[in-house]
């Protein structure tokens, strides 16, 4: 793909990113128009701003953020997983790393911890699922047997989230009633307790800031084990490294906001089936493309039966599902 028109990509996608970015602060039980919105995140306060500002920057400011960065870290691990696996059905999720994050994040809010406890316990379940599946296909990986990790990691991945998800069962079994609509909404994703988007936000930064540089390699691994080998790509470092980003990406994004299916799924294979299989242009691409998914999957979450709000992972499933059998059907036709 040529260097201009991977630019223009990324230009109406960010175009499309920033769009649906003012539209979040505008819209919503208090609508206001977009330069209201605007005053209220430049100005300190002033006549009429006051409580436009506090909306904007309390509320509707950190969730935008959240929905963006927790959408481009799910959609870019999609798009080095199914580079990594070979498999155009890997996403996230795959790895457990959902489901463990899930489980540990229940068990701290059952438990009554703080919100920050909620976070790390919720982190540390998707770390301890990480390092169960790259434990089990490091061998591979670093012998650069694809054939045979692409395998154990999806297999491993697979017996992992079905623990989980009978751990979170039997949990949510034991929890009291006036506790489980708050887990329900966490587990089915959603963005309205993320007042703290920075942290997803950095890794977002440091996850397309670390794959970048390498998608050219990936262009070549991507064809096989023997034109890596023939090219001099050091191709067992470079697929340990990216599904450490992928895994850590993923984390972080359940850690911010829940379990929010489809994201890492639908986004890279609609930029793929749309523009190509180019990883220099479909890395940053993905990040962007999902961002602007997850947030406008989230715009609709709060706005559609307002002031009532859905789980933004009930969206982003309900079009989820049809988009994706439709670019089944497109593929085979």
């Amino acid at each position: 793909m040529s260097g201009k028109r991977a630019v223009a990509i990324w230009l109406a996608l960010a175009l499309g990113a920033s769009a649906i970015f003012v539209a979040a602060l505008t819209l919503g039980s208090v609508e206001m128009t977009p330069w209201r919105a605007l005053a209220a995140l430049v100005h300190a306060g002033g006549a009429g701003l006051d409580s436009s500002a506090e909306i904007v920057r309390t509320l509707r400011l950190p969730r935008a953020l959240a929905g963006f960065a927790c959408g481009g870290l799910l959609a870019l691990a999609g798009a080095l997983l199914q580079v990594l696996l070979r498999n155009p059905l890997a996403d996230p999720y795959v790895l457990g790393v959902s489901g463990g994050a899930a489980a540990s994040a229940v068990f701290a809010l059952l438990a009554g911890a703080a919100w920050w406890a909620v976070d790390a316990a919720s982190f540390a379940g998707a770390l301890i699922s990480i390092a169960l599946v790259l434990g089990l296909a490091r061998r591979d990986l670093w012998r650069g047997e694809a054939q045979e990790a692409s395998p154990r990691l999806l297999l491993t991945g697979v017996v992992l989230a079905t623990g989980w998800g009978a751990v979170v069962t039997l949990l949510l079994t034991l929890a009291p009633d006036e506790r489980l609509r708050g887990i329900l909404f966490w587990l089915t994703g959603d963005l309205n307790g993320a007042g703290a988007p920075w942290p997803a936000v950095a890794a977002l930064v440091v996850a397309v800031g670390v794959s970048v540089p390498v998608a050219p390699q990936l262009n070549v691994l991507v064809r096989g084990e023997a034109l890596a080998a023939a090219l001099g790509v050091p191709a067992a470092r470079l697929r340990l490294r990216i599904y450490l980003v992928a895994s850590l990406a993923a984390a972080v994004a359940v850690t911010t906001a829940g379990t929010i299916g489809f994201v890492g799924l639908v986004v890279p294979h609609a930029l793929r089936l749309a523009f190509g299989n180019d990883q220099r242009m479909l890395v940053p691409a993905s990040a962007l493309a999902g961002g602007i998914v997850v947030m406008g999957a989230d715009l609709v979450a709060r706005t559609v039966i307002a002031p009532a709000q859905l789980p933004v992972g009930v969206v982003t499933a309900i079009v989820g599902v049809p988009t994706f059998l439709w670019m089944l059907m497109r593929r085979r036709a």
